[in-house]
């Protein structure tokens, strides 16, 4: 799994808030109880003070024996004065462990990460932010997922050259979308193609989808077709080290990520450098076997007309086409 580094950082900032504010709070609470107590805090000095004389044993060169009469001494004094501890902490009405610096996630101790790799911690936040960003770029709202739906306004009439009218089309279109986001990434379908006219719910499906991902864990990469080759332009030809580091980041993170949602494909003027960059992108994550959704208002045809045969081969062979027709949704509101 590869969230992108803006979300990586913000995630680890908001990780990082959190320890502080905790930290903020026992401090605040460690005062408080001190004024309240002031033997507390004698008790607690002397326990640091215990601590520090089993750490100089320890390093001090001569050899002690676990169970020598230093450390057996340390240890009940450690002991009478935690037991001290705790009796004045429910005397102010709190427990034992009130001023410890406990971590919100004991797995990680709040770093973010395990020995087995990232905590479910770290990921949440990831899935969070990751989430905000997606939202930015889609305009999604509570009312965009696969629950809220409606079919009953595409058209239950009989379509000029379809065997299906476009309402069952999409009934079939949808249940597709929400396999594929619902079941991600063991669903058997790996690659769509999402192909037809505007205003006939690409955009709102690909929001569906990209939600459903984020929210189970894994990095999204929604973005059109545009800026994918601009980044990839960019990449090849800038001679400003500031703006090549960020089109290989942008490029990093459009090869990397566990699912890329690319846009409106075709809109882009057809160069032999956008056709390299799009084979690039596709040839690399079927290769890689990571997941990538491809919208246009091309048919398979056309993208085969448009592109080079190579990449209509890659795309016409080991992407499944979900063709939408109908009338234009946006033009009858």
């Amino acid at each position: 799994m590869s969230y992108e580094p803006t979300v990586m950082r913000r995630a680890l900032a908001r990780l990082e808030r959190r320890r502080d504010s905790r930290e903020r709070r026992r401090f605040d609470l460690e005062r408080e109880l001190y004024a309240k107590q002031p033997r507390l805090k004698q008790v607690d000095t002397a326990l640091r003070g215990a601590m520090t004389d089993m750490a100089l044993l320890a390093v001090g060169g001569k050899p002690v024996q676990p169970d020598g009469p230093e450390i057996t001494a340390i240890r009940t004094r450690s002991r009478e004065l935690q037991a001290q501890r705790t009796a004045l902490l429910a005397e102010l009405g709190y427990g034992p462990d009130a001023l410890d610096d406990v971590p919100a996630c004991p797995r990680c101790g709040d770093t973010g990460w395990t020995q087995s790799g990232m905590c479910a911690c770290l990921k949440e936040l990831c899935a969070q932010e990751q989430l905000r960003a997606l939202t930015a770029l889609l305009n999604l709202t509570d009312e965009q997922n696969f629950d809220r739906l409606r079919l009953d306004i595409y058209s239950d009439q009989p379509w000029q050259g379809q065997s299906r009218s476009p309402r069952e089309q999409m009934r079939r279109v949808t249940a597709v979308c929400e396999g594929y986001a619902r079941q991600f990434p063991s669903y058997p379908l790996k690659n769509l193609l999402l192909s037809g006219g505007t205003g006939l719910g690409k955009t709102f499906l690909s929001g569906c989808i990209a939600r459903e991902v984020s929210q189970r864990g894994h990095s999204v990469v929604y973005d059109t077709a545009i800026n994918l080759f601009s980044a990839f332009e960019t990449r090849r030809f800038t001679r400003d080290a500031g703006e090549e580091r960020q089109a290989r980041d942008d490029a990093r993170r459009y090869l990397g990520c566990d699912l890329l949602i690319l846009d409106d494909l075709g809109s882009e003027h057809t160069l032999p450098s956008t056709q390299s960059a799009l084979y690039e992108v596709v040839n690399s994550r079927l290769q890689g076997e990571r997941h990538t959704i491809i919208s246009t208002n091309l048919s398979m045809e056309q993208i085969a007309q448009r592109y080079t045969p190579q990449l209509a081969s890659r795309i016409g062979g080991l992407y499944w086409e979900l063709t939408f027709y109908g009338d234009d949704l946006r033009l009858r509101e």
